[in-house]
């Protein structure tokens, strides 16, 4: 198959185009970074150097594959000038607009777990909409949102707080349950799902591990040798004025809380719960625990 993926070679990018490679497709990477034009290639892959918020650009890299991956990167949450809404809006319409004009007619998009929430998902609002964009396409585009659970990396920013308060903390709750999940394992599945015979609308979460926030601590602990290490909850004010001192955009750092909070009260997860990984992904927390002990040892 010839598959075009957004995305260059990130957590996810990399091992994807690694596992589609191997298993001898044709892919072409884009990238705004024409220094990893030479990475993509010495991946097996073909470079398309260019910017996503650029319609003609994304038109040309999708003309002639049989499918494509689309993703919208993470943006800057320390940028006070960032529309975080428009900004998911704009590269979903984009997206549309270079499937439906290249004849593309198999998609799979990078959304999120909380995307079936128009209201209430905080920072995730984007992602509903960029679904609910790329649904109006024509009937015989096949298409899978796949709907990750929280990424294990996010858990990065506690490391200061671990070793300086001996706690990690949030707005939730110690004995609620999240999943979490690794980019390996969305990669697995995006390579699992973009090479099947799709048909119509779907949506597909994708999941690692789940447990408390209390055995999250824990875990931490005992990795980075502070088996004491405690799960703190915050109120939703402390939050907010936590990550605003910390140069956040308020109102990312407002929709940063609103979405910890409906991971509190359980309705982030309503709809993934409903429909669950029929497997786990193969990276546990244990697995992610390793190299955030690495991380902590080098602070």
């Amino acid at each position: 198959m010839k598959i075009t993926l957004a995305g260059s070679l990130g957590h996810i990018g990399r091992p994807l185009t690694q596992e589609l490679v191997q298993k001898g497709h044709s892919v072409t990477v884009i990238s705004r970074n024409a220094e990893r034009q030479k990475d993509i290639e010495a991946k097996g892959a073909t470079a398309a150097i260019g910017s996503i918020e650029d319609v003609d650009f994304i038109t040309s890299a999708f003309t002639g594959a049989d499918a494509v991956f689309c993703m919208v990167p993470p943006a800057n949450y320390f940028d006070h000038n960032l529309d975080l809404l428009a900004y998911y809006k704009g590269l979903g319409n984009n997206y549309a607009q270079a499937i439906t004009q290249s004849g593309v007619k198999k998609v799979v998009n990078l959304s999120s777990i909380g995307a079936h929430l128009k209201e209430g998902n905080g920072i995730l609002k984007g992602t509903f909409y960029v679904e609910t964009i790329l649904n109006t396409l024509p009937s015989d585009v096949a298409i899978t949102h796949i709907r990750p659970t929280e990424f294990y990396y996010n858990l990065l920013p506690q490391l200061h707080s671990a070793k300086e308060n001996g706690f990690v903390a949030s707005n939730i709750e110690g004995e609620v349950v999240n999943a979490w999940v690794s980019p390996t394992d969305i990669a697995s599945v995006i390579a699992e799902e973009i090479t099947s015979k799709l048909a119509g609308q779907n949506v597909r979460y994708v999941a690692s591990d789940e447990l408390t926030y209390n055995e999250l601590a824990k875990i931490l602990g005992e990795s980075i040798g502070n088996p004491h290490l405690k799960w703190v909850t915050l109120a939703d004010d402390q939050l907010r004025e936590v990550l605003i001192a910390a140069g956040m955009q308020p109102a990312i750092a407002e929709g940063m809380t609103e979405m910890y909070a409906a991971i509190n009260s359980g309705i982030l997860y309503e709809h993934y719960n409903q429909h669950k990984p029929k497997k786990m992904g193969t990276v546990k927390m244990k697995d992610f625990a390793q190299d955030f002990a690495k991380a902590y040892n080098k602070l």
